[in-house]
């Protein structure tokens, strides 16, 4: 009999995560490019010692309890309000996140997104693919100078302080609100300015979006901060959906209150409000925040060292809920 651990993993990762894994444990796994049900999670994780899950996977404690064995719950994402901490606590399951990993490449998505829709790249592209083009024009797809453009960053953990210097390498004014302010030594070293909320709305010519997503933080943007906004500000969010009431946001760009949003997440992902889909000044991703493959990899990889150390016995590194081993 292997004395390697038993791991159950919700969707397949990038190669190097994949060998490690099958190297040192005995895996088994969803096989399809598909969101689990949450039978099946609950059939496939029985018996096993650790879980490797993904953001889209809802951990709650029915789930849980279907493995009264289990070791862990290693999520391959920064967050993790897609599980119940507060259950695997009280069962003393420890959970585990990838900090870090992903700041770079998700701050360079924010940017991207910002640029594609202040430049109208997207509605350019649809527009020549369609033959319509008939050359160049003095008024066509005239979009939003980004150079010296005021940026206001709602949050300032990682991601949000890796799009400061992005953001003056255009010459930007960067605004920032965070729930905790930064020292005054801090701000004239990194070259930002605090604003309240409604005032950096106010100022703002793009709002880009970098809290966590909380009780707290749940449609911090809605139809009262909308109506605060520039009606040339354009809204970016590589954060996480319901930060931003999305009708709100719709109904925002429907009425001119708001020139346009890039959107990387959503409120219900992975559908988005009807009207989105048709809008030609709202830019739309697929979750691509962290979509290249040395980040996935190194999450991915991670997310596996976390899995197997607890399932070892040891202490995981990346640990969400140390309250699991009081």
């Amino acid at each position: 009999m292997s004395d390697k651990p038993k791991i159950f993993l919700t969707r397949e990762l990038p190669p190097q995560t994949m060998e490690l894994l099958q190297d040192q444990s005995v895996l088994t796994m969803n096989h399809e490019d598909r969101y689990l049900t949450k039978a099946e999670i609950m059939d496939g994780m029985r018996g096993v010692d650790g879980l490797l899950c993904l953001l889209t996977d809802a951990i709650d404690d029915e789930i849980l309890a279907a493995n009264p064995v289990l070791k862990v719950v290693a999520n391959f994402a920064v967050g993790f309000n897609n599980i119940d901490i507060e259950a695997a606590t009280a069962r003393k399951i420890p959970v585990t996140n990838t900090p870090g990993v992903l700041t770079e490449t998700t701050a360079d998505m924010a940017f991207a997104l910002l640029l594609d829709a202040a430049r109208r790249v997207a509605e350019g592209d649809r527009f020549v693919r369609t033959k319509a083009w008939q050359g160049w024009g003095p008024l066509q797809f005239l979009g939003s100078d980004v150079s010296h453009a005021t940026l206001g960053l709602v949050g300032l953990g990682r991601i949000g302080k890796s799009m400061i210097p992005r953001a003056q390498g255009f010459s930007m004014k960067v605004l920032y609100w965070n729930r905790t302010r930064l020292s005054p030594s801090e701000e004239a070293s990194l070259q930002v300015t605090y604003c309240e909320l409604d005032e950096l709305l106010q100022q703002s010519d793009f709002v880009s979006i970098h809290v966590a997503q909380n009780a707290e933080t749940r449609h911090l943007l809605g139809p009262r901060e909308f109506s605060l906004m520039k009606p040339e500000a354009l809204l970016v969010n590589t954060a996480r959906g319901p930060i931003v009431d999305e009708k709100a946001m719709v109904t925002a760009l429907q009425s001119g209150q708001i020139a346009g949003a890039a959107l990387d997440v959503y409120e219900q992902e992975p559908l988005l409000e009807p009207e989105l889909y048709e809008m030609e000044n709202v830019v739309v991703a697929p979750h691509l925040g962290s979509g290249t493959i040395g980040t996935r990899t190194k999450m991915g990889n991670m997310a596996a060292e976390n899995c197997l150390a607890a399932c070892r016995g040891q202490r995981p590194p990346n640990l969400v809920n140390p309250q699991a081993y009081d």
